[in-house]
């Protein structure tokens, strides 16, 4: 539902009356992950998507049987091989969606969540997605610092723990589902609550203000990312070179490196390929928080840097951190196909793919890696 937040809270504004289908859990091959949603209003007008065409009609319906009746309902779609004109997953997989009217009392949480996403304010949003009839959709919006608004119903103790658990996933950036008791107990069995996620963007440091990096930059900020340009050379390092950067700095890598914030999401990407500056910064971002570090050069420039992080103290457990030569052999040779090969590996990474041809291969389409918050990529 977060990832519609900025045309949802769009509807509020306008007072319009909508319900929303997200999905809550994927089984098998599907288009979409957990958090996907299409939402509906009174008037037909439907955005967002939860299938990539295969079931979108039929829960268009649902949304309208939703407004109609004010009660929210859980519906699963898989493939029928029995009846080919079934609704269905033509990729062969089953999604489990739940169907909300944003109308009554979940709407002024619902309504809350959005403000927050649209405003890209961090916030996790639960919600029943199984349980007892008067409980589904009910909803919780969860701060950071722990504190919440809305009631899930049911024990008193419902509310705690389910916001201690929707500030773990916030916490981690994940949008997934968790497992409770309708008593408020951990053991799982009564309920399931949808956790949806929205923190800002993961980060893409690019060092390097090189023709690669412009390419670089852009595919990014498709990913997803909040892309900054850091090179010593103010003459490189422009706002006009950079144009799609979030952020161009002027200032040695190891040095920004090191006075900047990372963590388990963020992406290091060096292209400067010269000892000078690879060497330092290297030997920093391999002890440093980040979900990627990889660096551009030749194999014999990588073998060479990695004699000389070696001599500087790096570890052998923290050089194998290290992606390099960067990117996945695509045969690239222009800028633009370089940054494809890094995005792909990125990528890859983060989802848990191998990068070999899906044609001829048993490898899963679709990996079970965990769904950042909205950032869109997490």
């Amino acid at each position: 539902m977060l990832d519609l937040a900025a045309e949802l809270d769009r509807w509020i504004e306008e007072g319009r009356d909508f319900a929303v289908a997200t999905v809550v859990v994927v089984g098998g091959s599907a288009p979409r992950g957990p958090g996907a949603a299409l939402a509906v209003d009174s008037e037909g007008t439907v955005i967002g998507s939860v299938s990539g065409g295969c079931v979108e009609g039929a829960v268009y319906d649902l949304c309208l049987e939703a407004l109609r009746t004010g009660q929210s309902t859980r519906e699963r779609f898989g493939y029928s091989d029995e009846d080919a004109f079934a609704v269905g997953l033509t990729c062969g997989g089953t999604i489990d969606m739940l169907i909300v009217p944003v109308v009554g009392p979940t709407r002024a949480v619902l309504a809350s969540a959005l403000s927050a996403a649209a405003g890209d304010e961090p916030a996790a949003l639960a919600r029943v997605a199984r349980g007892p009839a008067e409980l589904l959709g009910r909803a919780l919006l969860v701060r950071p610092d722990g504190s919440y608004e809305g009631s899930l119903g049911g024990h008193p103790d419902l509310d705690g723990a389910s916001a201690a658990e929707a500030r773990a996933l916030l916490e981690a950036g994940r949008t997934g589902t968790v497992e409770l008791s309708a008593d408020g107990s951990h053991c799982p069995g009564g309920l399931t609550l949808l956790v949806e996620s929205n923190v800002p963007p993961p980060r893409m440091i690019v060092f390097g203000a090189v023709d690669f990096a412009v390419a670089l930059t852009r595919a990014g900020k498709f990913l997803g990312y909040h892309v900054t340009v850091c090179d010593a050379r103010s003459v490189f390092a422009t706002r006009d070179r950079f144009p799609d950067a979030d952020e161009v700095v002027v200032d040695w890598p190891h040095r920004y490196l090191r006075g900047t914030v990372t963590d388990s999401r963020t992406v290091l990407c060096v292209l400067t390929h010269d000892a000078k500056f690879d060497v330092p910064l290297l030997k920093a971002a391999l002890r440093m928080p980040a979900a990627y570090i990889g660096a551009m050069g030749s194999r014999r420039t990588h073998e060479d840097r990695a004699r000389r992080l070696e001599s500087e103290g790096v570890t052998e457990r923290e050089l194998a951190r290290l992606r390099s030569p960067i990117g996945l052999d695509l045969g690239a040779r222009t800028p633009e196909e370089t940054a494809l090969s890094i995005a792909a590996e990125i990528v890859a990474l983060r989802r848990g793919g191998t990068g070999v041809p899906l044609t001829g291969s048993n490898t899963p389409i679709h990996h079970d890696g965990s769904v950042p918050g909205r950032s869109a990529a997490a």
